[in-house]
């Protein structure tokens, strides 16, 4: 597969196949990726907890926030949740602060997953002490970001924003999930001389 379709697959899914599982070996195999991924001062400070486990995905689940700007959508029901989740923690017995270690990880888990035909999702917006409360994370783990992993459940298009500007992604009336994006003319900074 090219790197341009591996990362266009590589989209933030929401809705997913709750019912076909995701192997502990599978998020090993993810982990491993990152793992060999670039860190800040090569100290490696970025721990995974690992959850395949169908009780332990639903103890993680209500600590998340899935889609800021779908205000009626309260995130995946039952049978469209993730089938796994990986927790990036950062060790504070290594380090203070973690620079921008856990996105890359992260990068490197979720293209790893649109390789093996499964999608994810990007999860900040946590509960972190009510879920390092239930899961018994100890004090030197601080949450930096929960990954949710399955099979995709659901259709998300990547698309040009409009003239309006609007860049907020939207479902519409079939469940697909519309992502615009801006264009690489846009992107690119080129100073006036």
């Amino acid at each position: 597969m090219q790197m341009i379709e591996l990362v266009t697959r590589c989209r933030s899914y929401r809705r997913f196949r709750q019912e076909e599982p995701v192997d502990h070996e599978t998020l090993l195999e993810l982990v491993e990726l990152a793992r060999r991924s670039p860190s800040s001062a090569n100290q490696q400070a970025l721990k995974f907890m690992l959850s395949s486990d169908p009780r332990q995905n639903a103890l993680i689940f209500p600590y998340l926030a899935w889609a800021g700007y779908l205000k009626d959508w309260p995130g995946p029901a039952e049978g469209e949740r993730p089938a796994a989740y990986i927790l990036i923690l950062g060790d504070l017995l290594i380090r203070e602060s973690f620079s921008c270690d856990h996105g890359i990880a992260a990068q490197s888990i979720l293209l790893g997953a649109a390789e093996r035909g499964l999608g994810g999702c990007i999860i900040g917006a946590i509960q972190r002490d009510a879920l390092r409360d239930t899961l018994k994370i100890p004090e030197r783990f601080q949450i930096l970001l929960v990954l949710a992993l399955g099979r995709p459940g659901e259709t998300v298009m990547l698309e040009a924003i409009g003239e309006e500007g609007d860049h907020r992604y939207w479902r519409d009336g079939d469940g697909r999930h519309h992502v615009p994006k801006r264009s690489l003319d846009e992107l690119v900074y080129s100073p006036v001389n």
